[in-house]
């Protein structure tokens, strides 16, 4: 008898064993994902198909997460949000959405925006250039080039398109490219044949600044002037050729294997040049949310306030800033920045620290 009940609480105690071992491995190796971590990211939609490679390379590596004193494993999970950059900015500051990461096509928004109530500090970790793009479904495709294509644009028969000036930095920095355009070309009508003659912007010359005013209801003519609150909304109609031409960044034009007009430094806001930093910021803008000066591209990224998990919010900006995360956006059209260039060096999070440079 007694030994009998040895071999039953024996048995008992095996299959105990056994399903705690189950239960506990299940946890550790995946095998019950009950528990996601998910990462949001608010992004521009130039960002989205870079960040794409940055976000399959982060997800592979943390497809099992235990996060720092926990005895749970989590499964990460990241999800990015693309929109204008201004609307990812108010995601965070005015309808008080959570984001862990923000990323945006201008850097200054951050510091303009959300420093200090919802951001200590921001990279600049990306350049680009403002480009015309088209395809060959464009009327004049094979006849424009980068001596023409303003004369283009004026050809009543022509539709061409920009991103809301008060919704992405690719739309308030296009008129800023048509009004460098007149200084480059000599050619004083090209702002207003253009822009103002289809929209409700307008724009005025205080000595030699030159200062834009974009309403709320910009009012396009919608015959000659597509206006769209993200400048990648612009693709769809380029391809199916409802749409001539539009103002977009490199990236953005070779991501879709789009053609593009390269235009000269002096307009295409890309240089870093003494002489072409002072003359884009003769260009001004007044948008909705506040005046702006025009600089040379460069994207900026930070981790808001409110983030949910700053920690894999951090790590997640060390995968865009390593080597490898350099070689994504240099593939993609978007040169890095390299070290990135920090707001303050002794804000920035011990985990991307080795990977930036101060702020000049």
């Amino acid at each position: 008898m007694c030994s009998l009940l040895r071999k039953e609480s024996v048995y008992a105690f095996c299959i105990i064993l056994t399903v705690s071992i189950i239960i506990t491995g299940g946890i550790y190796t995946g095998i019950f994902w009950k528990n996601t971590i998910k990462l949001r990211v608010f992004c521009a939609g130039s960002l989205v198909l870079p960040l794409e490679k940055v976000k399959a390379r982060f997800e592979k590596d943390f497809s099992s997460y235990r996060p720092p004193g926990s005895l749970t494993v989590y499964k990460v999970e990241v999800q990015l949000e693309p929109a204008g950059s201004v609307q990812c900015i108010r995601k965070v500051t005015d309808i008080r959405k959570e984001a862990d990461v923000l990323a945006v096509a201008d850097f200054s928004l951050i510091p303009k925006m959300m420093m200090p109530k919802y951001a200590d500090w921001y990279l600049r970790f990306a350049k680009n250039k403002m480009v015309l793009a088209y395809t060959e479904k464009s009327r004049y495709a094979d006849e424009i080039n980068s001596t023409n294509w303003f004369q283009i644009l004026r050809r009543p028969d022509v539709r061409w398109g920009f991103a809301n000036p008060n919704m992405d930095p690719c739309g308030y920095r296009a008129p800023w490219v048509i009004q460098l355009a007149e200084l480059e070309y000599k050619d004083s009508r090209i702002f207003e044949d253009l822009v103002e003659a289809n929209s409700a912007i307008t724009m005025t010359k205080k000595s030699d600044i030159y200062v834009y005013r974009a309403p709320e209801n910009l009012k396009p003519n919608v015959e000659r002037l597509v206006i769209k609150d993200k400048s990648v909304e612009l693709i769809a109609l380029l391809e199916s050729g409802g749409l001539d031409y539009a103002f977009e960044y490199i990236s953005v034009a070779m991501q879709h294997h789009l053609r593009f007009v390269e235009l000269p430094e002096s307009i295409d806001l890309s240089s870093e040049e003494q002489t072409h930093i002072e003359l884009y910021s003769r260009m001004r803008a007044e948008i909705l949310k506040g005046n702006l000066t025009a600089t040379p591209i460069h994207y900026g990224v930070t981790v808001p306030k409110n983030a949910p998990h700053p920690e894999l919010a951090e790590i997640f900006i060390k995968y865009m800033i390593d080597e490898t995360g350099r070689d994504i956006f240099r593939e993609m059209g978007q040169p890095p920045i390299t070290p990135a260039i920090a707001s303050d060096l002794n804000k920035m999070p011990e985990t991307i620290k080795q990977y930036c440079r101060e702020e000049e």
